[in-house]
């Protein structure tokens, strides 16, 4: 278990103790890390996750507090988390997109026109793609690689990428929460795929689509079996 996973564990089981109740507020980051034996960066990144999927909300200038919710909610909120370690069928999804990412990668850098590539610019030069918002980054990541499906040129292939991307996107979101330099490894692949898609080099447009997906297939493929990395690979 990851030391952000760790960390989540322990806020989840004072809430479901009562010894957080709905409409509470955390205490202090400094007493809260010490009581439970976690680093502030550790448990900073925790209260980022809950507040991500509603169990905690941050609130500006005056702390983060428990949400008011239902018990049946709560857990209904937090069952991702467990669908995502208990479940293979978004690692299988994975590899199958790996499959027709490399394939739409390799025609796109073959048949994109210009408007196609300016796209593929903008999304990388959008704010959403360069900051530290999560479900942002995801919706950019989103779009990015439904413009690639598009510039393939092909329909049948850029529909069969969209539908499957949307099923891998609570992995993609708690990958980028849990997994230190996820947000930066998905800026530099992007980048590097988008520079052989314009540079008109589909042989390596395919290797980095390839190395892109399978990135995120590696991280889900470890957690499935309850050793998470903390930090990526290389390539």
């Amino acid at each position: 278990m990851g030391v952000t996973d760790e960390a989540i564990e322990k806020i989840k089981q004072m809430i479901v103790s009562g010894e957080l109740q709905p409409g509470a507020r955390l205490p202090r980051e400094a007493d809260l890390a010490e009581r439970l034996g976690l680093s502030r960066n550790s448990l900073r990144e925790a209260v980022r996750a809950l507040t991500l999927v509603r169990i905690l909300d941050t609130r500006q200038g005056d702390g983060t507090y428990v949400t008011t919710l239902e018990p049946d909610i709560l857990l209904d909120a937090v069952s991702f988390v467990a669908e995502l370690n208990q479940d293979r069928t978004v690692l299988s999804v994975l590899e199958v997109r790996r499959e027709l990412e490399t394939v739409a990668a390799g025609l796109a850098a073959q048949r994109a026109d210009d408007d196609a590539i300016a796209l593929l610019r903008r999304l990388l030069e959008d704010p959403a793609a360069q900051g530290d918002d999560v479900e942002a980054l995801v919706d950019n990541d989103l779009a990015f690689h439904r413009a690639i499906g598009e510039a393939s040129g092909n329909p049948v292939l850029a529909s069969l990428l969209d539908g499957l991307s949307g099923t891998t996107t609570r992995a993609r979101i708690w990958r980028a929460i849990t997994q230190r330099g996820a947000l930066e490894r998905t800026r530099a692949e992007h980048q590097a795929i988008f520079n052989a898609i314009a540079g008109r080099r589909p042989e390596l447009a395919r290797a980095w689509a390839a190395v892109h997906i399978a990135g995120v297939e590696e991280w889900l493929a470890l957690a499935l079996e309850g050793h998470q990395p903390s930090s990526p690979s290389s390539p």
